[in-house]
């Protein structure tokens, strides 16, 4: 792990509430909690309010940390730049030059996409994992091994397909985007799919369907029903299914992912014209 993943780990993880060093000599917090009575509670509330402490001050060997995404300026500022987008290399070059989302400052590549920018499906999922990271393609791990038999299994390959995820870069540690990070690069994967134009757009797991159909429903209720959204004026047939990374991890599901791609396929095939 780097120097820059293991700062912007530590400060996800003070994010979170796990903001008290472990020290060599052990500490009774039960003890403390019990000497936090009601006396304590009146002294603290009598005393003038305190700013909570700052990532610098609970991890001063290691300051400076790069500051996260959070202001409204970014996610403006993305939709101005998505929107003058007007070929996949124009979107691809201003996402390079893009500095607005904190991820991009603890990965290696922009994993932008993979497959044929003209084909009549796309595949979306959610950020990319070590191996895509090295690469700069999405779904060449493992996962990406699985999703190519799945797509081998009703005739389609990576030449027939385009591939992408709403966050183009790799989250520290693999963890979950934040909820200002998808928001700052939805306006993206939003103008990705527009200039793609699919048929069909498949969003692989909970956080790509929800991020795109703007639900709350899980993937497990939401997977095999058609829906559709609308992208800059063009209706699309969107399909959520089971991300691969999930079904490597629970197998017995791959039934499931195999009745959606069914009916993946039988939508492409009566939508051919002749």
């Amino acid at each position: 792990m780097t120097r820059e993943e293991t700062l912007a780990l530590l400060a996800w993880q003070n994010e979170a509430g796990a903001d008290i060093c472990l020290d060599e000599t052990p500490v009774d917090r039960f003890a403390e909690s019990r000497r936090d009575g009601p006396e304590t509670l009146k002294r603290e509330l009598r005393q003038p309010a305190q700013a909570p402490a700052s990532r610098d001050t609970l991890f001063p060997a290691m300051a400076p940390i790069a500051q996260m995404p959070g202001e409204a300026g970014a996610v403006k500022t993305a939709k101005e730049i998505a929107a003058a987008a007007a070929s996949m290399d124009a979107l691809r070059e201003a996402l390079l030059a893009f500095d607005g989302c904190g991820l991009k400052k603890t990965a290696k590549n922009l994993v932008f996409a993979d497959g044929n920018p003209e084909a009549r499906i796309m595949f979306v999922g959610e950020a990319p994992g070590r191996e895509e990271d090295i690469q700069g393609k999405p779904f060449v791990g493992r996962a990406g091994k699985l999703l190519d038999k799945m797509l081998t299994s009703i005739g389609l390959d990576r030449t027939k397909v385009y591939i992408a995820n709403t966050v183009p870069w790799r989250p520290p540690g693999n963890r979950d985007p934040s909820a200002i990070e998808i928001e700052t690069c939805l306006p993206f994967i939003r103008r990705q799919i527009a200039l793609c134009a699919p048929d069909v757009l498949v969003t692989m797991g909970n956080a790509a369907t929800k991020t795109l159909l703007q639900t709350s429903e899980g993937i497990l209720r939401a997977r095999g029903k058609w829906r559709t959204i609308d992208i800059e004026g063009k209706t699309i047939k969107v399909i959520p299914t089971l991300h691969p990374a999930y079904l490597l991890r629970s197998p017995a599901q791959k039934k499931l992912s195999w009745r959606d791609f069914i009916a993946i396929k039988k939508e492409l095939e009566n939508g051919k014209t002749e």
